[in-house]
C-alpha cells in the first residue's frame, strides 16, 4: 500500500455528469434509488460476508478476506484526513463489491463515494451494499475502466479528498489519472500485487538505481551520474551485476503518520486487548522499519544461509545477534523470514554461521 499527498488541481465547475454516473452534483438520489440498479440486479437471498461487523454481499465479485488489514489502513487514513478538512469526497475506482465504499462511508465518515467497477454485473452488488447507508446522495455507483472514470472526472472538475486505486496487477498506468482529479492536500492510496514495474524492471515504466550481485549477495544505490562506477568489491568487472530502478530509496514510512493510526485504531476498538493483533503488529513493524539508519531493502534469512550453507536461524536470534554487535535491525513487512539492516550481507553470513 502507498498512501501520497497530491499537489493542487483547477478549481471546481459545474459541467454536465458522465451518464453513466450517477452523480448528486447532477440530481439527487436516494442510497435505494432504481437508476443505480440494471433491471437483473433484483435483490435475491444470500447469507452475507461480514467485516469489522459490517454485513455485505459479494455475489460473484472478487473478494479476498486476508486483504482486510490493507482496507483497514485505507479507512484509517480517510478518518485522519477527514479530521483535517471540511468534508471527505473519495473515489473508489476499482470496487470490487463495494465493500471499502462501504466502510470508508460508515468508518471514516465520507461525505461522499463514488465506487466504480469496471465490470457491468457487479454494479448490483455494490448498490445493494452501498443502499445499508443513511443519508441521501451520499453515495453513486458506475461502472467504467478506471482510467475512464478518472480523467472524466478531472476534465468536469470534479475533484476528490482520496483516490483509491486498488489494482489488480501494477498501478502504474493509473497514478497519472488518480492524480489528475485528486484536491489540493488529497490522499492517493494504492495497492498493487505486481512490483515488477514498480521494481523498475520495466524501463519504459519511470519510478538512484540499486544493484546486485548475484556472488557476494551485496547491493549498492548510485544515482544517475554514478551509473557508469557500477561495480562490487568482490567482481570489479561488473559482471555478475543486476541493476534494478530508477527506484524510490528514501523513508518508506512517516513515524508521526502511523502513531496517529495506531491510536485512532484503539479509539475503534480495533486493537487492545487482544484485538486486531494482525493491524497492531503490522503498524509497530511499519514504525520499526521507519529507523533512519535502515538502508533501502531488505535481506531474506533463506539466503544468507543458502549462501553460509547452513539451515536458516530463526529470525529473532539472527536480529539479537545484529544488535549485539551494533547493527541496526527491523523484521521487513513485506517477507516475514526477511530482515531489513544496515549490515553487509558477508557480515551478515559471518554472524550467522556464529549463531
Amino acid at each position: 500500500m502507498l498512501i501520497l499527498s497530491c499537489p493542487p488541481p483547477p478549481p471546481l465547475s459545474n459541467l454536465s455528469p458522465n451518464p453513466r454516473i450517477a452523480s448528486p452534483a447532477s440530481r439527487r438520489l436516494s442510497p435505494s434509488s432504481s437508476v443505480l440498479l440494471p433491471r437483473h440486479c433484483a435483490s435475491h437471498s444470500q447469507r452475507p460476508a461480514t467485516e469489522r461487523g459490517h454485513e455485505f454481499e459479494t455475489g460473484g465479485t472478487f473478494y479476498r478476506r486476508e486483504s482486510a488489514v490493507g482496507r483497514d489502513l485505507g479507512v484509517l487514513a480517510a478518518a485522519l484526513h477527514r479530521r483535517s478538512g471540511p468534508q471527505l469526497r473519495v473515489l473508489d475506482a476499482m470496487c470490487g463489491c463495494g465493500i471499502r465504499s462501504l466502510r470508508y462511508l460508515l468508518e471514516a465518515g465520507a461525505d461522499f463515494v463514488l465506487a466504480n467497477d469496471a465490470n457491468d454485473d457487479n454494479r448490483g452488488v455494490v448498490a445493494r451494499n452501498l443502499a445499508r447507508v443513511s443519508g441521501e446522495g451520499r453515495w453513486a455507483v458506475s461502472s467504467n475502466e478506471a482510467n475512464r472514470v478518472m480523467t472524466e472526472c478531472y476534465l468536469k472538475r470534479d475533484f476528490y479528498d482520496l483516490v483509491d486505486v486498488d489494482s489488480f496487477g501494477s498501478e502504474s498506468s493509473y497514478l497519472r489519472s488518480a492524480m489528475n482529479c485528486l484536491k489540493l492536500g488529497g490522499l492517493l492510496y494504492v495497492t498493487s500485487t505486481d512490483g515488477y514495474t514498480s521494481g523498475g524492471h520495466r524501463p519504459h515504466q519511470h519510478y538512484e538505481f540499486i544493484s546486485y550481485c548475484t556472488k557476494c549477495g551485496h547491493s549498492q544505490s548510485y544515482s544517475w551520474d554514478e551509473l557508469s562506477k557500477l561495480s562490487c568489491t568482490c567482481n570489479k568487472e561488473g559482471g555478475s551485476l543486476v541493476v534494478s530502478g530508477p527506484l524510490w530509496t528514501g523513508p518508506l514510512h512517516s513515524v508521526s503518520y502511523l502513531t496517529e493510526m495506531s491510536n485512532m485504531a484503539k479509539q475503534l476498538g480495533w486493537m487492545g486487548n487482544g484485538v486486531g493483533t494482525d493491524l497492531q503488529k503490522l503498524l509497530q513493524l511499519m514504525v520499526d522499519e521507519s529507523d533512519p539508519r535502515l538502508p533501502f531493502g531488505y535481506i531474506k534469512l533463506d539466503e544468507v544461509a543458502s549462501r553460509a550453507k547452513i539451515n536458516s536461524p530463526p529470525l529473532r536470534t539472527m536480529m539479537s545477534a545484529l544488535q549485539k554487535r551494533g547493527y541496526a535491525v527491523s523484521r521487513s513487512h513485506i517477507a516475514t523470514n526477511a530482515i531489513k539492516t544496515d549490515c553487509p550481507m558477508a557480515t551478515c553470513i559471518r554472524i550467522a554461521k556464529e549463531v
